[in-house]
């Protein structure tokens, strides 16, 4: 049996991670830093199985990952415990330097000292081209493996510095070392800080609390002002608008559960190598909220929103579109999951409370859900 460590298992990949890889048969060793709140809640079907044991490490702390590699000489480490959110990284830079550069470096060093035929995978991010791309024959803009990095946040230069830690061991110690080129990869499980989530987080709130107040099916009369959304125009019905910043950042979105498939298929191979993980589709924020609005019928999305400045980054990634080529071709990999099965994944499961996933049980609810589906746009 095959023995795989996976940092960052609590996170929205690494749970995708333990599982595929428990379903290939492996035996799984999640890491997870020690917080006063258990954060264990995507793991839920994990943590009594057979061959997955959880268990306490700090990756910015290296002797706790030399004493985590050493005990247990895996046949493969995931890389994936970061400081992830880009906006917080320019408020914490030192911290994010500490977990998403140095975290990396402890594993490499441990694997070179204590457990040198591990195969090690290193969670990289489309964050590092910054505002480079090529442009093809045909016009479009996309970044692929030889597209040069230009990091723009203090989160992208932490990474990068990680990903040339991974070549230099590879080619200076002989490290089996890979890097994932990771574009953005949501899901159900995305935390709720994230733009993604943060949209269908509220859209489910806003079901939930219109249900709450009762009225008749079809009969919800909506009024709007600067910051509340009203219904009967009576304070104790106002609802909170949808704060958000930059509408037209454009990304490329896939399911986090396709791009754990390719981590793995990565340390597979004979030869170690880096990859870019991606769909090839980009999509605005603003396309991502009409698509997630038209899921209740709400075409004036722009009513249920306010832009708000403080969600600006200081320096804006404005475009990224993968082109995965390589995976394709040596990986055998590619994306099953469309931007719109992505995002009807993620409306209907917060809106249901649990992962949905099947188009019979998003059909179900989307019945379910039809009385706020209709809203005049003048109070009564």
């Amino acid at each position: 049996m095959k023995k795989a460590m996976v940092s960052g298992v609590t996170g929205q990949t690494g749970s995708y991670l333990a599982e595929h890889l428990l379903d290939q048969g492996y035996e799984v060793i999640g890491l997870h830093r020690r917080t006063s709140n258990a954060n264990t809640n995507r793991l839920s079907n994990l943590l009594y199985q057979e061959n997955f044991q959880l268990i306490e490490c700090e990756v910015s702390d290296s002797g706790s990952v030399y004493t985590v590699v050493d005990q247990y000489k895996p046949d493969e480490i995931y890389n994936l415990a970061a400081m992830s959110h880009v906006k917080t990284s320019f408020e914490q830079p030192d911290y994010t330097f500490q977990v998403d550069a140095l975290g990396p470096l402890h594993f490499l060093e441990a694997i070179r000292r204590f457990s040198p035929n591990t195969k090690f995978y290193q969670a990289s991010t489309s964050e590092l081209f910054g505002s480079n791309y090529e442009v093809d024959k045909e016009g479009k803009s996309y970044q692929d493996e030889d597209t040069p990095f230009m990091p723009q946040s203090p989160y992208a230069v932490a990474k990068l510095a990680a990903h040339n830690l991974v070549r230099i061991y590879r080619d200076g110690y002989g490290v089996f070392a890979c890097a994932g080129v990771l574009f953005n990869h949501d899901g159900p499980r995305r935390g709720e800080e994230f733009v993604t989530r943060k949209i269908t987080k509220w859209l489910s709130e806003f079901v939930h609390w219109a249900r709450r107040t009762k009225h008749p099916a079809y009969e919800l009369s909506l009024c709007f002002n600067e910051d509340n959304i009203l219904i009967r125009a009576d304070k104790e019905y106002s609802f909170p608008k949808l704060r958000l910043g930059n509408l037209d950042a454009y990304r490329d979105w896939g399911h986090a559960s396709d791009y754990a498939r390719a981590m793995i298929l990565m340390l597979q191979q004979e030869l170690p190598d880096d990859f870019v993980i991606a769909t090839g589709e980009t999509h605005s924020i603003r396309e991502f909220l009409q698509e997630a609005f038209s899921h209740l019928d709400i075409e004036n999305y722009e009513d249920y929103i306010v832009i708000d400045p403080k969600f600006y980054r200081p320096a804006e990634v404005e475009y990224l579109c993968g082109r995965a080529d390589k995976a394709k071709r040596v990986l055998g990999w590619s994306s099953t999951t469309t931007f719109k099965q992505l995002v009807s994944q993620m409306v209907w499961s917060d809106i249901n409370g649990k992962e949905t996933q099947s188009e019979e049980e998003i059909k179900l609810l989307q019945e379910k859900t039809k009385f706020i589906q209709r809203f005049s746009g003048s109070c009564l």
